[in-house]
C-alpha cells in the first residue's frame, strides 16, 4: 500500500462479458479479476 492509500492491481483473468441495450444504446461490461499484493483481503468502501 502507498502513502496515498493505493494499491497497484494486475488483471488476471476476464470472468464475463455482457451487453446491456437500453433503447438504442449498447452498453458492454466486462467482470475482470484482479491481483496483486492486496489479494483477497482488499475492501472497497465508498465516501
Amino acid at each position: 500500500m502507498r502513502d496515498n492509500l493505493t494499491v497497484e492491481t494486475i488483471p488476471l483473468r476476464i470472468e464475463g462479458r455482457e451487453v446491456k441495450k437500453l433503447r438504442n444504446k449498447e452498453t458492454a461490461s466486462v467482470k475482470v479479476v484482479w491481483g496483486g499484493p492486496a489479494g483477497e483481503n482488499a475492501t472497497w468502501e465508498l465516501e
